[in-house]
């Protein structure tokens, strides 16, 4: 079906975590199903969960999950500028895929150098523009963060670039949407006032007929109409930008089940590494930093982390190394993934300072290999063989830094490449690291883990993609049935 071009839109905030996210994921779906050619943009992220592009760049992982959606390959058009926090101080600057250097929260936000990044961000936004139709935007933070309306990369000032229409989402589940609402309106310019089509209060709890009043409240003191009220989302299942969310999981052990533990880092990093583990029945997945609860699980996975060496001297202060490799020796199962799988050897060493001041630590000692921090980022799509079998894998590396065996001896690899190459050293079935992210995603390893403490061959469960897309598809009816459809048209129409 043809359709005309429609304008860009924007879903900005009143504050974080307010679910823009989840609603642009939910309107690339829609558009997706109305036939039209969606993309997402966001100018600016900042996040530890990120992705490898087909071309092997790197992403929010926000982004990769709205294209998803969108049913299109992910790229760094679609999230040019990437944030990812070294310690509460300073972060990675990911510049169209590639790091570029660390900066501090004082050093990103000053003024030198903000013309080349728009420029960089601009570029991407038109190349992006000229394949998709329409661009959905999420902007970031809030939308009146009067202090930074003059640097801003993300919100206004890229709306203005875009000359885009903007949906203002609001979280009524904190409480303040009216003064929020209000508030992030009126302190715009004019200009930009003028630019907010409509307003969607999310995560509504309750019967939506009680708040018919407030409704009328907002559009008389705003002066903008409510596209919708969105009931808060607590049964479909789309993968999270934060880390923040894993604050709601399951921590702890269920007898009966396959007790799968993952060691809540500090800087953990990918943690929709396990999301498939959570469908799986035969599976109790959960997080902790206790050592007690570490100690009860059959499998213990240590992450991946964006300060490994900071990470590894944090659970030697806790105990939690003891517990860990309390549990290898006691037969269970070990894996790490990432810097989870740096942890598990005999020693880390950082001689550029990339990652920490400390330029040598001891790791675990529970895989024979070496890893040396290097200025280098790996970031590349892969297919493998798992344990030189014959079914095809899927996953990523994303990561900073080489490992190599210290012994020399003959070990499986977990990861055999068409080129020959490998990844990975497995003691044995029960002991293994890898660079992968996403290697949980494939049924077929996940059989091979849990084999040694169930007697059940297969989880029942259904095809992870397949899950997936059906999720989208709920998400994206959710919020059609939620908000004025004909309103929401012709804002994407609207030049006014």
């Amino acid at each position: 079906m043809e359709h005309g071009k429609l304008k860009p839109l924007m879903f900005a905030g009143t504050g974080s975590d307010v679910g823009k996210s989840i609603i642009v994921t939910a309107i690339c779906r829609i558009l997706k199903q109305d036939g039209y050619s969606p993309a997402p943009f966001k100018a600016q992220n900042m996040s530890l969960n990120s992705y490898a592009t087909p071309d092997s760049l790197e992403i929010g992982r926000a982004q990769a999950v709205q294209a998803e959606a969108a049913e299109i390959e992910c790229s760094t058009d679609m999230n040019p500028l990437l944030l990812k926090p070294n310690s509460d101080l300073t972060s990675q600057i990911v510049l169209n895929g590639r790091p570029v250097g660390n900066s501090s929260a004082k050093g990103f936000f000053r003024q030198e150098g903000r013309d080349i990044l728009r420029k960089e961000i601009n570029s991407s936004f038109d190349r992006l523009s000229s394949k998709y139709n329409p661009i959905i935007m999420e902007g970031a933070g809030s939308i009146a963060e009067m202090n930074l309306m003059d640097i801003d990369l993300v919100n206004m000032p890229m709306a203005r670039y875009a000359d885009a229409n903007i949906i203002l989402v609001a979280d009524i589940d904190r409480g303040g949407v009216f003064a929020s609402i209000y508030g992030s309106v009126m302190l715009q310019k004019p200009e930009d006032r003028r630019r907010i089509k409509g307003v969607i209060i999310n995560k509504f709890r309750g019967d939506i007929s009680l708040f018919n009043t407030g409704k009328e409240i907002i559009e008389k003191t705003s002066g903008i109409k409510v596209l919708g009220i969105i009931p808060y989302l607590d049964d479909i299942d789309i993968d999270e930008e934060d880390s923040v969310s894993l604050a709601k999981r399951n921590k702890k052990y269920t007898q009966g089940k396959v007790n799968i533990v993952v060691v809540l880092l500090p800087h953990m990093s990918n943690f929709t590494d396990f999301a498939r583990l959570e469908h799986d029945s035969r599976i109790n997945l959960y997080y902790s930093y206790s050592p007690e609860e570490i100690a009860k699980a059959d499998i213990t996975i240590i992450p991946g982390s964006k300060n490994t060496i900071s990470d590894l001297n944090e659970i030697r202060n806790k105990g939690i190394d003891t517990a860990i490799i309390d549990n290898a020796k006691k037969g269970k199962s070990v894996i790490g993934i990432c810097g989870g799988y740096q942890i598990m050897g005999m020693e880390i060493s950082d001689p550029l300072s990339i990652e920490s001041n400390n330029a040598f630590v001891n790791g675990l000692g529970l895989l024979p290999i070496r890893t040396t921090i290097t200025k280098e980022k790996i970031t590349q799509q892969r297919e493998f063989s798992f344990m030189e079998g014959e079914q095809r894998c899927k996953g990523y590396e994303i990561h900073m830094g080489n490992s190599e065996l210290i012994d020399g001896k003959d070990y499986m690899k977990v990861a055999t490449f068409d080129d020959g190459s490998s990844d990975g050293v497995m003691i044995n079935d029960r002991c293994f690291g890898t660079y992968l992210h996403g290697i949980l995603d494939n049924k077929v390893i996940v059989d091979k883990l849990v084999s040694p403490y169930c007697t059940i061959e297969s989880s029942d469960s259904i095809d992870y993609d397949q899950y997936k897309d059906y999720q989208y598809n709920r998400l994206a009816s959710h919020v059609r049935e939620n908000i004025d459809m004909d309103l929401f048209y012709k804002i994407l129409n609207s030049d006014d």
